[in-house]
């Protein structure tokens, strides 16, 4: 494969494949190289199966609820074979339709595992051991991230899942415990709490959700599900897990002293790093932050004509973050200069109920000396909430006291994932309380929890009397 290309991308991941699309929709020729499946982690092993399984046991779990909407739905129950079977086939619709598009852009896909041998030469390697080179003008870094292992001893012990083994659930644990109750160990914790296990977390920081939500959130959230009868330890540090009588055991340590917990599963979610070793990065020079690639805010490496983007960069490890980057490479690459723009990602949890943030949390922005002012509007006020019988959480919004600017949207409740679509382009945007508030939201809908949010700025909520 001697062609000289416009653009050759390693990985093919969300970054990767929309940098892609892009790009070739601008008219440029582009080979893109991925040694797995087109989507990277999140279409094959992340967002999109984990969303399947979620979807799925809220509709198990809301089918035991008909009775309280005026319906009889006798006997539901999960059948695993069937909902393995569910999951996948939405896994192999969106990967084969990225596949579809990248062909009729007139991507050149190559399969093999890929490294930068010269600045502008990927050397990849198929299954059956054949090397090639392809050259380009612009070379992409998209190699996406790998499941972080913490050094804990018992780690390869049988039984012991990353977040990748627990989407194959052929049977249910009875208990199941959880390390890491961040974003994937909180979604999982609720999947497998829907479909019958019991669950305990331990959480290394003092809350739940570290970086990922307004702190304030993260602890209703907990208090939730402690409710629910999940068990959950903060500032939990694992010292190691061990084979039990009928399992395994955690042993842990929190500021009360040493514990320990036994269960039959245990789930290490503990992040994710850049997957950026065995790259040749080091012996070409290319400036790193840690395990991340060093990357100016137009995507551009220590390298010229060498780009990297997505969770490889660190930062936000979000796959709609990845595809902005491939966007905005995409551009840059065919003579464009945009930078990237972080303020306005949001973070979404699909937990129940979901919680999702946008912008400055009330904490941060105080901490950077601006007078802020917080209002709250909780779905329990909200009728479509009443109707769909998930009125648990609220609506916060950090503004500016002085002009009402909207710096940061935190949400919790039903759809919340959905409803932060709002909050992302008023703080994209610069907009304030008063643009929300004077935008007419349909009735009788969730985001009208948004607009009495905004109200809220004036003091002049309509459906919630604050005694504060």
């Amino acid at each position: 494969m001697s062609d000289y290309y416009d653009l050759a991308i390693l990985g093919a991941g969300p970054g990767g494949y929309v940098a892609a699309l892009r790009t070739a929709q601008l008219g440029a020729r582009v080979a893109l190289v991925e040694k797995d499946h087109v989507g990277g982690t999140c279409l094959n092993v992340g967002c999109i199966p984990t969303k399947a399984l979620t979807t799925s046991v809220e509709l198990l779990l809301k089918t035991r609820r008909a009775s309280e909407f005026g319906l009889s739905i006798p006997d539901a129950r999960p059948d695993l074979t069937s909902l393995m079977a569910y999951k996948q086939a939405a896994v192999d619709r969106l990967v084969g339709g990225v596949e579809q598009l990248l062909k009729e852009r007139k991507v050149t896909l190559v399969r093999g595992e890929g490294y930068l041998v010269r600045p502008d030469t990927l050397r990849v390697t198929d299954a059956a051991g054949t090397a090639m080179e392809i050259s380009a003008r612009h070379v992409v870094l998209a190699p996406g991230s790998v499941t972080a292992r913490p050094p804990i001893p018992g780690l390869d012990l049988p039984g012991v899942m990353t977040s990748t083994e627990a989407l194959h659930i052929t049977d249910v644990p009875a208990h199941l415990i959880v390390i890491g109750g961040g974003v994937i160990g909180l979604e999982f914790a609720c999947i497998y709490e829907a479909l019958g296990s019991r669950v305990t977390v331990l959480e290394m920081m003092p809350t739940l959700l570290p970086g990922g939500a307004d702190e304030a959130l993260a602890k209703r959230l907990a208090l939730i599900l402690r409710r629910r009868g999940m068990v959950i330890h903060t500032n939990a540090t694992v010292q190691a897990i061990e084979l039990a009588e009928n399992g395994l055991r955690v042993l842990f340590a929190t500021t009360k002293g040493e514990d320990s917990v036994e269960g039959d599963r245990v789930l290490v979610a503990t992040g994710r790093w850049p997957n950026t070793g065995g790259l040749g990065l080091a012996e070409l020079g290319v400036k790193m932050n840690g395990r991340a690639i060093a990357a100016d805010e137009y995507l551009r490496t220590s390298l010229s004509n060498v780009w990297a983007i997505g969770d490889a960069v660190g930062g936000m490890m979000l796959a709609h973050k990845a595809m902005v980057d491939g966007r905005v490479v995409a551009e840059n690459v065919t003579g464009g200069q945009r930078a990237v723009d972080d303020q306005s990602v949001p973070n979404v949890i699909f937990t129940r109920p979901e919680v999702a943030s946008v912008g400055l949390t009330e904490a941060k922005a105080r901490a950077q000396g601006t007078d802020v002012k917080v209002t709250r509007f909780p779905f329990s006020a909200n009728p479509r909430a009443q109707i769909l019988g998930e009125a648990e959480g609220l609506v916060k919004l950090v503004c500016e006291a002085s002009s009402g600017r909207v710096l940061g949207v935190h949400l919790m409740g039903p759809h919340a994932t959905d409803l932060i679509a709002e909050g992302a382009l008023a703080v994209q945007v610069g907009a304030t309380a008063d643009d929300l508030a004077w935008t007419t939201h349909a009735h009788p809908t969730l985001p009208e929890a948004v607009l009495e949010a905004a109200l809220g700025f004036r003091g002049a909520m309509i459906h919630f009397h604050s005694r504060r």
